[in-house]
């Protein structure tokens, strides 16, 4: 495969150059970016991050691979990593915190929506004027998510939902919200769910805050009591939610994947020059050295890895298993990368301050938080079983609830 742009996209590169110079400051050397979408309090910088949204929305690579319809660029996915890439150059809010679910939850209103809702929902979600979270984890049911607990009872033209999700990010934030709950019991667990979008401002919506090691509070529990949501809400078919999550899932999945992790690799060379070991920068100590170039390569492999899905993409052809591969790996390399930097710090690796802290404490709070990216949009345990099984063709693991009706399944 040939990793150069295209004429059409180093035109379309020069292009995102020439905007994010009139409209952006170039980052510094050293300065790293906040790449994983739960770190520090986001209640703070999240109205920085929605108005640079929507000034990249406006300048026409807000939503660069939707179509010109619905308000975007009618481009590639392709066009998306490459103004990712330019993006990384510069000091900017990370809006990743909030445009994965508001990007997926687009695709699927353009997918299964009325055209009622798609008028109403998918501009002003591209532009982060409506905000988005996902209502899929429960406490019993997190990486099985088929084993959801929430009810769904068809009153009329309405359903009534009660039940609690939890781990639901940003949902003190949100407008809306995509929910997966049981509309039949009496089916196997996979077969009686169905897909709904919710107004987070209904009555009966009760939120909880869960604070998180690095301080903030993006997380939430969510409560639902009575819930009442219009059929005209339910995405897919009655009791046909799952088809519509893996989906969703597989969107979420691929938007972890593609994430730019360069400036993260920059920050740590830079922060190896500062650092000493031994009286001499940790820089020329060949162990550090071969730390980082081994953080790179695996950085390198899976962005390559992915250009190939994308390029398939752009072909209207079926990607193979590199989002699974991409999710998996990315996910424990942030781990890995963060907490090499607090080795790197020596004892100021445990100031949290980030008025004391190197570099405002961004290494501390992106290695409490990096944990997140192994557990949303699947934990490395499941990714391992869709490798395993979908694409190596693995035995199956034992499921004793396989074709068991759910309201027969102990707990139930």
């Amino acid at each position: 495969m040939d990793f150069n742009d295209t004429l059409e996209e180093a035109a379309f590169r020069e292009e995102a150059r020439a905007w994010l110079q009139r409209h952006a400051k170039p980052r510094e050397p050293g300065d790293t970016l906040v790449v994983n979408q739960e770190t520090g309090d986001f209640s703070k910088e999240f109205p920085l991050a929605r108005a640079w949204q929507a000034q990249k929305y406006d300048g026409g690579f807000g939503a660069i691979y939707f179509p010109k319809d619905v308000g975007g660029r009618g481009g590639t996915s392709m066009h998306n990593m490459i103004f990712m890439q330019e993006e990384a150059r510069y000091e900017v809010p990370a809006t990743n915190h909030f445009m994965i679910v508001n990007r997926g939850c687009c695709s699927l209103l353009m997918r299964y929506a009325s055209d009622a809702l798609k008028d109403t929902l998918i501009r002003p979600s591209l532009r982060s004027d409506l905000i988005w979270c996902q209502l899929f984890s429960e406490p019993g049911a997190g990486s099985d998510l088929a084993g959801v607990r929430t009810r769904a009872e068809r009153d009329g033209d309405e359903w009534i939902v009660n039940g609690q999700k939890i781990w639901t990010s940003n949902a003190h934030l949100a407008d809306y919200g995509v929910l997966i709950a049981r509309s039949d019991p009496t089916v196997p667990k996979h077969k009686g769910l169905s897909f709904f979008i919710v107004d987070m401002k209904s009555a009966g919506m009760e939120m909880r805050p869960i604070k998180q090691l690095t301080g903030g509070s993006n997380f939430n529990e969510v409560f639902l009591n009575d819930i009442r949501v219009p059929d005209a809400h339910r995405i897919g078919g009655v009791n046909e939610g799952w088809r519509v999550i893996v989906s969703f899932l597989a969107g979420e999945r691929s938007n972890i994947a593609i994430k730019e992790l360069q400036p993260l690799i920059d920050g740590l060379i830079h922060l190896a020059r500062q650092s000493r070991i031994d009286g001499r920068p940790a820089i020329e100590d060949g162990a550090v050295r071969e730390r980082i170039a081994s953080f790179y390569m695996r950085e390198a492999g899976v962005r390559f890895t992915v250009q190939r899905m994308l390029t398939a993409l752009s072909r209207n052809e079926e990607p193979g298993p590199e989002i699974a591969i991409g999710k998996l790996v990315l996910g424990s390399l942030v781990q890995e990368m963060t907490a090499f930097a607090l080795e790197l710090m020596h004892s100021h690796g445990v100031v949290m301050n980030p008025e004391l802290a190197p570099v405002k404490g961004i290494w501390q709070t992106e290695w409490l938080g990096s944990v997140v990216d192994r557990l949303g949009g699947g934990t490395d345990e499941i990714m391992r079983n869709v490798i395993g099984e979908r694409i190596l063709g693995l035995p199956e693991d034992v499921r004793v609830d396989k074709g068991v009706p759910f309201n027969r399944i102990g707990g139930a």
